[in-house]
């Protein structure tokens, strides 16, 4: 177990390392003047390159062709993700629609479409025990998928909204920062397998620091703007509320449909896993793909970021406790 302690005192330096940012952000704000010594936006904008063709490079094709049969656990978890997850949200559009708080709805919708997440979703799959090879492939093509569903589902309430750019521009962004460097990275695959496979822990590294990076810019923007002074503080609250019943509501109805299908102890437990996750890594790049204007990032961010720190610490500690008694997963 220590190489799983190991894993999980990495993702609490990075929790951490979340937070820093934030206060950095607040001390020592990125200012437009500070773009002649060192083009902050312009090195993420490479970097969100640099991830997905880093992640095109360790797609590995096999297993995904392997695992295909079981297309009914797939299935599931594509639904729970892209479909489930979105109209739970959806069903509070009435509510929001015309209020203040409609903002802080979008914010949480735009959760609900994101993919799910790679590396920690398959981890704590292995560590629960339950099925590993169907956690790769589900993790690998969700990505894949929110290239399409994530942009069209926020087509609907984006634009009309928050006026950012046109559909033609954001599939370009899509394109050329997304799409075409995972392709890239699947044709160089088999040239550089070994190389990703040897520098795999620095590869994670690089994606945590761009992360962090979007995190300190947005939220340097939104103290430079003085935009947390018209956010109030029950707004924040709402958020943590809204993530956190969502995470629980998803899991059960996952959970309930999985045994209704009558899927094995180890095939409920991925399903459980990967189709509650989300995704911190797609949701800070899509937030400057899909060009929300800079006063609300950090409203979109919120969200994905208090989602990510819980899902990390209870799927962790509710990994470790199924894998104590892997066939009884129901208490």
């Amino acid at each position: 177990m220590k190489w799983t302690a190991k894993i999980f005192n990495k993702q609490n330096v990075f929790l951490l390392l979340l937070v820093l940012m934030v206060v950095m952000a607040k001390l020592i704000p990125f200012q437009e003047s500070y773009n002649r010594y060192f083009n902050l936006s312009a090195f993420i904008d490479w970097g969100i390159a640099g991830i997905f063709l880093l992640y095109g490079l360790k797609l590995n094709l096999k297993e995904v062709v392997k695992d295909i049969s079981n297309w009914k656990v797939h299935l599931l978890i594509q639904a729970g993700t892209f479909i489930l997850f979105p109209l739970l949200v959806f069903l509070f559009y009435p509510l929001a629609k015309g209020s203040e708080y409609y903002n802080v709805w979008l914010s949480v919708f735009f959760l609900a479409c994101l993919p799910s997440t790679v590396s920690s979703s398959v981890v704590m799959v292995s560590i629960a025990k339950g099925n590993v090879t169907s956690a790769i492939f589900n993790a690998s093509i969700s990505g894949l998928i929110g290239i399409v569903m994530t942009p069209l589902l926020m087509s609907f309430f984006l634009t009309p909204v928050s006026g950012g750019g046109n559909h033609g521009e954001v599939v370009q962004q899509l394109l050329i920062k997304v799409l075409l460097p995972i392709i890239l990275g699947i044709l160089l695959n088999p040239v550089f397998k070994k190389w990703v496979t040897k520098y795999s822990s620095i590869i994670a590294e690089f994606d945590r620091l761009i992360i962090l990076l979007i995190v300190y810019e947005s939220f340097s923007t939104a103290f430079v703007q003085n935009i947390f002074a018209s956010v109030p503080g029950v707004v924040f609250l709402i958020l943590a509320f809204s993530v956190v019943f969502l995470f629980f509501i998803v899991y059960h109805i996952l959970q309930f449909l999985a045994k209704k299908m009558k899927f094995n102890a180890k095939d409920i437990i991925t399903v459980t896993f990967c189709g509650s996750k989300k995704s911190l890594v797609h949701g800070s790049l899509f937030l400057l793909v899909l060009g929300i204007p800079e006063g609300q990032k950090v409203l979109f961010l919120l969200p994905v970021m208090i989602y990510h720190s819980f899902q990390l610490f209870y799927v962790s500690w509710l990994a470790s406790r199924i894998a104590q008694r892997p066939l009884d997963i129901e208490k």
